[in-house]
């Protein structure tokens, strides 16, 4: 069974968040209904506190992947094997 992909944010304001490992951005709400997508034992969606925990507003920039294995940004970032 294939995963869903991940939410893109629904505004690109203040209240967006990056997961602590994956580094994935969305905005609380989404964090909090759907939790993230490459790091579903943090459980995000079942404790709405895990969100906070990890998660964090303080990041600088975002990338868009579309193929993480032809991709030099995600090679960069070190991202390419996620399991996306």
């Amino acid at each position: 069974m294939a995963s869903a992909p991940a939410q893109i944010p629904t505004s690109f304001g203040h209240e967006l968040r990056a997961c602590l490992r994956c580094r994935l951005v969305k905005t609380y709400d989404q964090f909090r209904e759907s939790g993230c997508e490459n790091c579903l034992f943090f459980k995000m969606d079942e404790d709405n506190e895990r969100v906070v925990d990890c998660t964090t507003p303080n990041f600088n920039g975002i990338i868009s992947v579309m193929d993480p294995s032809r991709s030099w940004a995600a090679r960069w970032l070190r991202i390419v094997n996620l399991g996306f």
